[in-house]
């Protein structure tokens, strides 16, 4: 005779089933979990974090990289899986052809199934920041910081410069970017602030008080041509200019996000400390909503 359940034992059969089913679900294997965010990140000593400790040891000696820079922290705290192949002195050109020997092309990390791309670029393109800072430093010098003296010699030649050759780079660059991953999220950041608006600290920058809103304005001038060409290449733009204001060279340790020429903590001068580029990894994982 066939043996019916009472409907008692069969609510108990059923939580018993539901129950097993749960714990299953709990217990799934990795690999049926999110798998981790596929980043690479690209970019300059500003990325690279050049001069940080403590060194990234799996990096190639000359690229000075921190295993502080901005990306790790971006990975750390997204749970990402980071492919870093930033390096210090980097220029756009280095996108596609190799920096040094035996350094790859950045653009060879970058695969059909990356999802984020994050970097620092342009800096370097033409020798415009080094340029700008070791010529009006030079001038500030042999000026004993009067007047405007770096001004007053090189005009606009620095900002034509990142208006006619950085930009276009800066494009070239992005949508290379985009042709490699058509389906990632990629974002360029721009550079903190370097110089306050006015002012100045000679003591640390020698900059001519005179010079100091036109160093800060060449700055613009390249941030702002960062922000253009990610617009142009549906790139996410990350603007430091107001997170890092009241936060350049002249500040004191532990306000500073980028260390002066004399009296700073970090051997590449002019470089975002570890303060710096934790700061810049918060702004990008707030605009690109990763958590």
């Amino acid at each position: 005779m066939a043996l019916r359940s009472s409907p008692t034992r069969a609510h108990r059969l059923l939580v018993v089933i539901v129950g097993a089913l749960t714990a299953l679900g709990l217990a799934a294997p990795a690999s049926q979990a999110a798998s981790p965010l596929r980043y690479v990140a690209l970019g300059d000593s500003y990325s690279a974090a050049s001069g940080v400790l403590p060194p990234d040891l799996s990096a190639p000696l000359q690229c000075l990289r921190s295993i502080r820079n901005y990306p790790h922290a971006i990975a750390a705290a997204t749970g990402a899986q980071l492919t870093d192949v930033t390096c210090g002195a980097a220029e756009t050109s280095h996108y596609f052809e190799p920096q040094y020997p035996g350094v790859a092309p950045q653009l060879d990390a970058v695969k059909k199934d990356t999802q984020l791309v994050t970097m620092t670029i342009g800096g370097n393109d033409s020798g415009v920041f080094i340029d700008t800072i070791l010529s009006c430093g030079t001038a500030g010098l042999l000026s004993l910081g009067q007047g405007s003296p770096c001004r007053d010699k090189y005009g606009s030649s620095f900002e034509d410069t990142i208006r006619n050759t950085t930009y276009p780079a800066l494009v070239r660059s992005l949508e290379a970017v985009r042709a490699k991953a058509p389906r990632a999220r990629v974002a360029i950041l721009g550079y903190p602030w370097i110089m306050p608006a006015s002012g100045g600290c000679f003591e640390k920058m020698p900059i001519a008080a005179g010079d100091v809103p036109y160093v800060r304005g060449i700055q613009a001038t390249l941030n702002d041509a960062v922000r253009r060409a990610a617009a142009a290449t549906g790139a996410t733009y990350v603007n430091l200019d107001g997170a890092s204001n009241g936060h350049d060279a002249c500040q004191p340790i532990g306000v500073r996000w980028v260390e002066p020429v004399l009296q700073g903590t970090n051997p590449v001068i002019v470089h975002p400390n570890a303060l710096g580029e934790s700061e810049m990894a918060a702004r990008a994982i707030a605009v690109l909503h990763l958590r």
